[in-house]
C-alpha cells in the first residue's frame, strides 16, 4: 500500500515552486513527519514533511522540475527499516583498490559534494560547494545527523591547508594547460524573483535617493551605559536597529506618504507601521516583517529582529514571516558599505539605506572634532514623495537618533 507525497499549501499567492532536492532515496525509512524533499518558492525554501512512516517510494519528479500546489511528487510505501536496507555493494578488486586512493587525491570538491549520499539542504547544499568541502567527511549534528551550515563552516575553519606536496605537484599542470574553468548554476526561484521585482521597481517607480548623515555619539553612549543591563533584563542584546525603527515611527508620523503605497489610481495610507527587515541568506536577500512595530519597545524589536536573523540562516523562515511590510531598513553597514542607494520592496514606497560608522571630523560649535558618523539614504517613490516630504523623513530620523530623547517623548 502507497501514500501520495503531495505538495502542501505554501502561502498565499504562491501556486508553484522548484522541487530543489529530494532528501530521501527510493527503498530508504521515513518516519512520520520526517523531511523528504525541499522545495524553492519565490519567498523561501521549504520542506515537505512526510505524511505517514514507511519506505520512500518511487519519485514522481525530479530535482529542478517545478510543481504546483497539491500536485504529486512522490509516494510511501508501507514497510519497515529492515525491507529499507540497502544491498551491499561487492568488494572492490584488488586493481580497482590500488586506483581508488589517486581518483580521491585529484577530485574536485564541488564534485564530491554534488556526488555525495548525504541528505543535504538546499541551503548546506550550496555552502558545501562554495567552500570545497567534502560532505562525507564532517559530522552532522543536526536531526538525524544531518548536515547544518555551523557544521560545514567549523569544518571549513579547521580544514587543514594543501601540503606543500600537493602544491607543487598541481602548479606544473596548471600552468601547462593554462585551464580556465567555468561553472554554470541554475539561479534559484528565490534568487530570480528577486531580480524581476528589483528590475520592476526600477521600470516603473520614479525612483530618488536623498542623503544625510548622523552623530550616532548619543546612541552608541546610550549602549554603552545600558547594554549589559538592557541584555541581562530582556535577554537580547541592544543594537542599533531597536533606534532607528523608532526613529523611523517617528518620522512615518510626521510624514504619512513615506508609510503609504500606490494602488491603481489610489494612495493607501497605513495607520500602523510593518517593517520588513532586510537580513542576509544563503539564498539571497531577504526581507522578513517586524509588524506593528510603532507599538513594540526596544526589546520586543531587537528580539523579532534576532529571532528573523537566526531563522534566515538556518532556511527555517515562513511565509507568514515575509509577507507585508509597509516600509523597508536595509543595513549594508554591517558588511563594510560606506554609501549606497537601496532600492524600495515593491508595494512598498520607501527604504531607508543605513550604513558604516566611522569617525570622521565635523564642526561643533565652531570647534573641528571627532565623531562617530553614519551616512543614511532614503530612496522613494517620486510618484508618492515628494523631495521635501524625503527630506524632512530623513531629518527628523537624523535628529531622533542624535538625540534619543525625542523617542521617549514623541518629538
Amino acid at each position: 500500500m502507497s501514500t501520495q507525497v503531495k505538495v502542501p499549501v505554501l502561502g498565499e499567492s504562491i501556486t508553484e515552486a522548484t522541487l530543489g532536492q529530494w532528501l530521501k532515496k527510493p527503498g530508504e525509512a521515513v518516519a512520520i513527519d520526517e523531511p523528504i524533499a525541499s522545495l524553492e518558492t519565490d519567498k523561501v525554501a521549504v520542506e515537505v514533511p512526510s505524511p505517514v512512516a514507511g519506505i520512500m517510494g518511487a519519485y514522481a519528479v525530479e530535482e529542478g522540475a517545478t510543481v504546483n500546489v497539491g500536485a504529486v511528487i512522490g509516494s510511501i510505501d508501507a514497510g519497515t527499516a529492515v525491507a529499507a536496507a540497502p544491498v551491499a555493494a561487492p568488494a572492490p578488486s584488488a586493481a580497482a583498490a590500488a586506483v581508488a586512493p589517486a581518483v580521491t587525491t585529484t577530485a574536485a570538491p564541488a564534485a564530491e559534494a554534488e556526488n555525495s549520499d548525504l541528505p543535504l539542504s538546499p541551503a548546506v547544499r550550496r555552502l558545501v560547494l562554495e567552500l570545497g568541502i567534502d560532505p562525507s567527511k564532517i559530522k552532522g549534528t543536526g536531526k538525524d545527523g544531518r548536515l547544518t551550515k555551523e557544521d560545514v563552516v567549523a569544518a571549513a575553519k579547521g580544514a587543514p591547508a594543501p601540503s606543500a606536496d600537493a602544491t607543487v605537484t598541481a602548479a606544473p599542470t596548471t600552468q601547462a594547460t593554462g585551464a580556465r574553468q567555468e561553472e554554470r548554476v541554475k539561479m534559484t526561484r528565490l534568487r530570480q524573483t528577486i531580480a524581476k521585482r528589483l528590475k520592476s521597481a526600477q521600470d516603473t517607480a520614479a525612483l530618488l535617493t536623498t542623503f544625510n548623515d548622523v552623530d550616532m555619539s548619543a546612541v552608541m553612549e546610550a549602549r554603552a551605559t545600558y547594554k549589559d543591563l538592557f541584555e541581562k533584563k530582556h535577554g537580547v542584546r541592544l543594537g542599533f536597529m531597536g533606534f532607528f525603527t523608532k526613529a523611523v515611527a517617528l518620522a512615518a508620523r510626521d510624514v504619512p506618504s513615506v508609510n503609504a503605497k500606490i494602488e491603481g489610481d489610489e494612495i493607501v495610507y497605513h495607520n500602523y507601521l510593518d517593517v520588513s527587515v532586510a537580513v542576509s541568506a544563503p539564498n539571497g536577500l531577504v526581507v522578513p516583517v517586524v509588524r506593528n512595530a510603532d507599538a513594540m519597545s526596544f526589546a520586543q524589536i531587537e528580539k523579532a529582529i534576532g529571532d528573523f536573523g537566526a531563522k534566515a540562516k538556518a532556511g527555517t523562515l515562513t511565509m507568514d514571516d515575509m509577507s507585508g511590510g509597509t516600509f523597508t531598513i536595509s543595513n549594508g553597514g554591517v558588511f563594510g558599505s560606506l554609501m549606497s542607494t537601496p532600492i524600495i520592496n515593491p508595494p512598498q514606497s520607501a527604504v531607508l539605506g543605513l550604513h558604516r560608522i566611522e569617525d570622521r571630523a565635523v564642526v561643533r560649535d565652531g570647534q573641528v572634532v571627532v565623531r562617530p558618523m553614519m551616512y543614511v539614504a532614503l530612496s522613494y517613490d517620486h510618484r508618492l514623495i515628494d523631495g521635501r516630504e524625503a527630506v524632512t523623513f530623513l531629518k527628523i530620523v537624523k535628529e531622533a537618533i542624535e538625540d534619543p530623547t525625542r523617542l521617549l517623548i514623541d518629538l
